[in-house]
Formats: structure tokens, sequence, C-alpha cells
């Protein structure tokens, strides 16, 4: 399973999303889109072009078995969502 969260300086949001991914025992790649331009134009990009098309932080991507999931803001249910996905793998 691969985790990144999207980041920027400041977020109360992104500070909470990785405080309980980190809580749970998991270690998110984080990606600070105030200093990475390309990944800032991934997230909000057009799908229709590979982007994601967000335009609010965080940005979560995961990954697992071959399939994607991704979410923007803070979303406790897809957090928890994750977080058993993860816990029920080990």
């Amino acid at each position: 399973m691969s985790l990144t969260i999207y980041t920027k300086p400041g977020c109360f949001p992104c500070r909470k999303t990785i405080e309980k991914f980190q809580d749970a025992g998991l270690i998110p790649q984080i990606v600070d889109i105030s200093s990475t331009p390309a990944a800032l134009d991934y997230i909000t990009g057009d799908p229709a072009e590979g982007g994601l098309g967000y335009s609010q932080a965080p940005v979560v991507v995961y990954e697992r078995d071959g399939t994607e999931d991704h979410w923007s803001g803070l979303n406790p249910t897809k957090i928890r969502h994750v977080i058993a996905l993860a816990t029920a793998s080990k």
C-alpha cells in the first residue's frame, strides 16, 4: 500500500490528516505543494489530462493492490477506511 498526502504550510486539515494516519502507525509520503510545482499541477490539473482536479488541500492518494483512490480535505470517514484496509493486511 502506498499513501501520499499533498499538503501546504499552515494547513490545519493537512496537519490533522497526517496526524490521524501517523497515530494509526501509517507513515505517509508527504509532499509540500508550495515548494513542488509539479505536485501542485498534478493535484489541480484536469482529470482528462491525468490530473486530479482538486482545489483544496490536503489531497490524499492511496494505492492498494493496483487500485487507487483519492480525495481532498479532512475526511475522517475515508481516513478510517484506509486505516482499516492497511491494518487488515498486516
